[in-house]
């Protein structure tokens, strides 16, 4: 497949949960810095950085933001 957002996109990862000493919904802003390859299932990957963290994300996490 191919990517649908390019270098220096940005981008919202939305409805991703994580544990910790708290569970809480992210709703964050991020630029894309790398396209990955896709995943075992063929979705194409991303490294997404912010200024508070970078991670990866796949492509059905994000959407274009506004």
């Amino acid at each position: 497949m191919s990517h649908k957002f390019k270098l220096g996109q940005n981008v919202r990862q939305l409805g991703i949960t994580y544990a910790g000493n708290k569970s809480s919904v992210v709703d964050g802003l991020f630029e894309v810095v790398r396209l990955m390859p896709d995943d075992r299932s063929g979705e194409p990957c991303y490294r997404i950085k912010s200024t508070s963290c970078e991670r990866a994300a796949r492509e059905g996490e994000l959407v274009l933001a506004s």
